[in-house]
């Protein structure tokens, strides 16, 4: 098992701290007035959810989390429920909890592939393109003049999910999401 310096404890690494799986949202290193530099970090427990805010000193190591990524087939959603498939065998259907997919579950296509988190034998997350591309299926045209005003109004996309655009977007444009953020990036298709 590897260890991480202090200062390697950085965004989107797999730790353990405290016995458990944690994944690294936020880091930044500074150095207070005349002491030691310290790496103040956001970690995401990837078994609870809980956020937890945890400075590391010069002399703190962690291991870094031994995390396999297996690609998986994301099918649909059910009444909250998440089902996907084994790749190579689709009558291995499983489902993941909500709180383990976390916002980004709601940009999930369905039959698009994934990559599931194993911690030792247990799912703790899923990993999917930090930008994806989805179809605008509802939105109000904009009102004259709102355009002018530089506005934003709520679409609704193909995977159910509601967002804030720009007001010259319309339905069946094509949007680059940002599934971190679950912001939208940019327009990349429909009617220009």
């Amino acid at each position: 098992m590897s260890m991480l310096e202090y200062n390697e404890i950085t965004v989107r690494k797999y730790i353990i701290y405290e016995k458990e799986p944690y994944e690294v949202l936020d880091s930044h290193v500074f150095r207070k007035q005349q002491r030691k530099p310290v790496n103040a970090t956001k970690l995401k427990n990837l078994i609870s959810g809980n956020i937890k805010e945890i400075s590391f000193h010069v002399s703190e190591k962690v291991p870094e989390a031994e995390i396999e990524k297996r690609e998986i087939k994301y099918l649909y959603t059910n009444k909250g429920e998440y089902w996907f498939n084994e790749i190579n065998d689709a009558s291995k259907r499983f489902q993941l909890p909500e709180v383990l997919l976390g916002n980004r579950a709601k940009f999930m296509k369905p039959n698009s592939l994934v990559n599931v988190l194993m911690f030792g034998e247990r799912p703790i997350g899923v990993d999917m393109p930090i930008k994806v591309d989805l179809k605008v299926t509802e939105a109000h045209p904009a009102v004259k003049g709102d355009t002018a005003k530089g506005g934003s109004k709520t679409v609704v996309l193909e995977t159910g999910a509601s967002i804030n655009v720009p007001m010259f977007i319309n339905q069946g444009d094509v949007l680059r999401i940002n599934t971190d953020t679950g912001e939208y990036a940019e327009r990349v298709g429909g009617k220009f």
